[in-house]
């Protein structure tokens, strides 16, 4: 009997929770999501492929306090408007430490999004279904992953999603003027964090349509004061717009001009319609991206088909919300450049519609596909084996697991390390499968999911660190160099910048591999003690490689230090000088500076 009874604990825990007073509910819910999400924060130094670059212009932002044009290796950076940056500068001041500063805005930004999430719910619905939706959210691996991270991606979904709580709780609850414009703002306020914030407008196609069929629906929420909303966004947006175009043409530089028209121009609508990079076929997203970072909320819609069209016609709202979600996918599939994280600013809404099929359900088990919860538990024990398989490879050094790890390290104890966690791992999955058996798959896999990441914030970025930062090489760099020594990069990385102690000069981020080359052998000639760091495998016409001492591996390359005694004697002069110097980037205050222990030779 005892058995039986924590076999089904996680049914019957979920059962107390939903018998939780609507106030209860929602501080238990936020603290748990607040748990998840910020543990960890401070463990680990920004990652690549984006972390170091907006860390680096948050850094810069505050030390030379120059705030309205980001920079990165004192260049302008044009990619990303400014606003993501802003924040992760605003805590760097307020903390006076980038480690914990850079992971802060999406970290509020996903517990925001949990909260208006859990809100809506409620009030459209009622608190069981916000609960289920709050925890569809965090059971999609997408939502998580982004709130623990550093990327744009994450705010711009949070903003986004106020857009949408604005616009749904006007046109659904009751009319409400302030929360329509502020949807607005927040659209305007997207656009300016990254150029897709406009996405909510694409529910008013839904919302007209049903205007169109039923003239009295939304009654006074749909009146000519919704014109002024785009006005609204526009002038959020402006903002920033305004001031940036008037310090451009006030600069008049080439570089500053350059700028401009890259933000407002190639960043938008060329790399919308003509993308060069991430480029992905039409179906990306729907055979890629949901089934993976979405999962298991697809197979919900699939075991949940037929309460699902029922509700469909039922609901207005449910209608609003996916086909929203749909209108997002294809603007998105239309493109030919494709990332996952694109998808992000959708989830929300639809773990929300999710969450209203399945609270009419009369159970779980009642109301869904046969086949889930065979599925679901079938899933969970060949993830667990699988887990359980590599760590046991790991343990004993596999030549193909070996080979691959010796892409990011030399040091063969790495890898046991690594394989002492994927065991743990496949035991906490396995365990979660024979202890709770009798519970439902979905909370079994709850459970085993969060523990992992717990688990991944903790003990995972231990063992990562080392492997996702430069530190080795540039502790080695620093062992070899005379104390007045400048260093170069000949192929620009914003990591190299952010964790090194010396100064670090580049040759700019937009120049050829070749125009770098020639003005780093400028660089060289026209001073003393003056090194560049180089990864192996560049083709050099104004350097060699022989004598070069190898410093480690970082990164998946192996980076060497080029002196005087590389540098051919002569180099074709560049097209154009271009050479940006950062000054001591690394200081203790940033957090990120810690000596490499031994560095990874």
């Amino acid at each position: 009997m005892g058995s039986m009874s924590v076999s089904r604990l996680l049914d019957d825990l979920a059962d107390r929770i939903s018998r939780l007073s609507e106030r209860q509910l929602f501080l238990l819910l936020m603290a748990f999501a607040a748990f998840m999400i910020f543990m960890g924060i401070g463990l680990r130094s920004p990652w690549p492929a984006d972390e170091p670059r907006f860390a680096e212009v948050a850094r810069e932002m505050v030390d030379s306090g120059q705030w309205l044009i980001p920079m990165r290796g004192s260049e302008y950076y044009p990619d990303k408007p400014p606003v993501f940056m802003w924040a992760v500068a605003l805590f760097y001041w307020l903390t006076g430490n980038l480690k914990i500063a850079f992971l802060l805005p999406n970290a509020l930004c996903g517990l925001l999004t949990s909260a208006l999430v859990f809100d809506l719910g409620r009030r459209l619905w009622n608190p069981r279904t916000g609960a289920i939706a709050l925890g569809l959210l965090l059971l999609a691996p997408q939502f998580l992953i982004q709130a623990k991270r550093a990327q744009i991606d994450g705010m711009v979904a949070c903003w986004i999603t106020v857009a949408c709580y604005g616009l749904l709780r006007h046109f659904f609850e009751r009319p409400a003027w302030g929360w329509y414009f502020a949807a607005w703002g927040f659209m305007g306020l997207g656009i300016i964090t990254k150029g897709v914030g406009f996405l909510p407008i694409f529910m008013f196609l839904p919302l007209l349509a049903m205007a169109i069929k039923d003239r009295t629906r939304f009654g006074d929420a749909l009146t000519w004061r919704c014109t002024l909303g785009p006005l609204v966004m526009l002038l959020v947006a402006a903002a920033w717009l305004v001031p940036m175009v008037m310090y451009v043409d006030s600069v008049g530089t080439d570089a500053a001009l350059a700028y401009r028209d890259n933000i407002l121009f190639k960043q938008t609508g060329e790399r919308y319609a003509n993308s060069w990079g991430h480029l992905q076929p039409w179906y990306y997203f729907i055979v890629n991206v949901i089934p993976s970072l979405w999962f298991p909320l697809p197979l919900l819609i699939l075991a949940a088909w037929r309460p699902f069209a029922r509700r469909l016609r039922h609901q207005p709202e449910l209608v609003v919300l996916f086909v929203w979600v749909i209108l997002v996918v294809v603007f998105f599939s239309l493109s030919p450049g494709k990332r996952g994280v694109y998808l992000l600013p959708a989830l929300p809404m639809f773990a929300l519609g999710i969450a209203v099929v399945l609270d009419s359900l009369p159970g779980l088990r009642e109301g869904t596909s046969a086949w889930l919860s065979p599925l679901m538990t079938g899933l969970h024990g060949v993830l667990a084996v699988a887990l359980i398989a590599v760590g046991i490879l790991a343990l004993n050094d596999h030549p193909r697991l070996v080979e691959k790890f010796s892409d990011y390290s030399r040091d063969p104890a790495r890898l046991p390390e690594a394989g002492s966690f994927f065991l743990t791992f496949g035991i906490l999955w396995l365990a979660s499968l024979l202890i709770f058996w009798r519970s439902h798959a979905l909370f079994r896999w709850f459970l085993a999911l969060m523990v992992s990441w717990l688990l991944f914030s903790t003990w995972g970025y231990s063992i990562m660190e080392p492997l996702r930062t430069p530190r080795n090489i540039l502790a080695a760099a620093e062992q070899r160099l005379p104390p007045d020594a400048e260093l170069g990069l000949l192929r620009f990385s914003e990591q190299f910048i952010l964790f090194s102690r010396l100064d670090i000069t580049h040759f700019s981020y937009f120049s050829s591999e070749r125009g770098m080359e020639r003005n780093a052998w400028r660089w060289m000639n026209e001073g003393t003690e003056r090194y560049l760091l180089v990864e192996n495998g560049l083709e050099l016409a104004c350097f060699g490689y022989e004598g070069a001492p190898k410093l480690g591996v970082a990164h998946r390359e192996a980076w060497y230090l080029l002196g005087p005694d590389q540098q051919k004697a002569s180099c074709q002069a560049p097209a154009k000088r271009q050479e940006f110097t950062t000054p001591y980037p690394c200081r203790e205050s940033t957090g990120l500076c810690v000596k490499a222990s031994s560095p990874d030779l």
